[in-house]
């Protein structure tokens, strides 16, 4: 058997080894991973809308739909996932950290807390805090923990409020700035209102490096106003992001 060697052959394979190794520290140069927790909206548009929109903005960027894809640089939580900080906090309408609500309809002629004892209540799905946990808080510092045919979960704060219109409950967790502009058309009023809270916001996490700042930057500029599309996979309440050091002086000064 007579062995025939070939040139090209070698150098190709050479070739091909070479852009093998390379590939790998091409993509990583090239892009970042960003994760949303607990996508509430129809995901696919969404996550089209805010990976065009990042791009616009020189933030080359794969989002993902949950926080626990590895490699993240940037990851969004409806709640404080622990000790960490965020490096932009989630505000609401009003450009304010969210404030929980309880919200009745007037005619219930309600006068506190304590008449929410054995009636049924509207909340919202997820692991954001101001959809359900904030406000069933407030009712167990009344000594009032509803029964769990009580509570009736919706999928966002939207279904919630229509849950109350429709006089399927007596009252519906919500956030105050999101709520604001349907209380005097809808004769509501709000029954408790808690303080502001560090809620969601995005955070910082192992795959992070200096290129993920062109993408904090752009977070940072988008409104739900601009393109309430892209927002659909955050909370309802959600109207853009802000540095920590600008809320929290707000804060102080109010």
């Amino acid at each position: 058997m007579h062995l025939v060697f070939n040139p090209w052959r070698v150098l190709s394979g050479f070739l091909l080894a070479g852009l093998m190794y390379a590939a790998p520290a091409s993509a990583d140069k090239a892009r970042i991973l960003i994760g949303i927790e607990s996508a509430t909206g129809p995901a696919a548009v969404s996550r089209y809308r805010l990976t065009e929109y990042l791009q616009t903005r020189g933030c080359e960027a794969d989002v993902q739909i949950g926080a626990a894809v590895r490699g993240l640089a940037l990851a969004f939580f409806p709640g404080s996932p622990g000790e960490a900080e965020p490096v932009l906090q989630a505000v609401n309408r009003e450009g304010k950290l969210p404030v929980p609500v309880w919200v009745t309809r007037k005619t219930s002629g309600m006068r506190g807390l304590d008449e929410l004892q054995g009636r049924d209540l509207a909340t919202v799905a997820g692991n954001d805090p101001l959809g359900a946990s904030l406000a069933l808080i407030a009712l167990q510092e009344q000594g009032i923990v509803p029964e769990p045919g009580q509570l009736y979960e919706a999928g966002d704060y939207s279904s919630a409020l229509g849950l109350l219109l429709h006089n399927n409950t007596y009252a519906a967790v919500s956030e105050l700035g999101f709520l604001k502009p349907f209380l005097a058309r809808n004769s509501l009023v709000v029954s408790w209102q808690g303080e502001p809270v560090k809620a969601a916001g995005w955070y910082r996490q192992t795959g992070w490096n200096k290129r993920a700042e062109i993408c904090e930057q752009a977070l940072a500029e988008l409104q739900r106003e601009d393109d309430p599309q892209r927002f659909a996979i955050f909370p309802e309440w959600v109207y853009g992001f802000a540095l920590p050091d600008t809320q929290d002086s707000e804060d102080r000064t109010q």
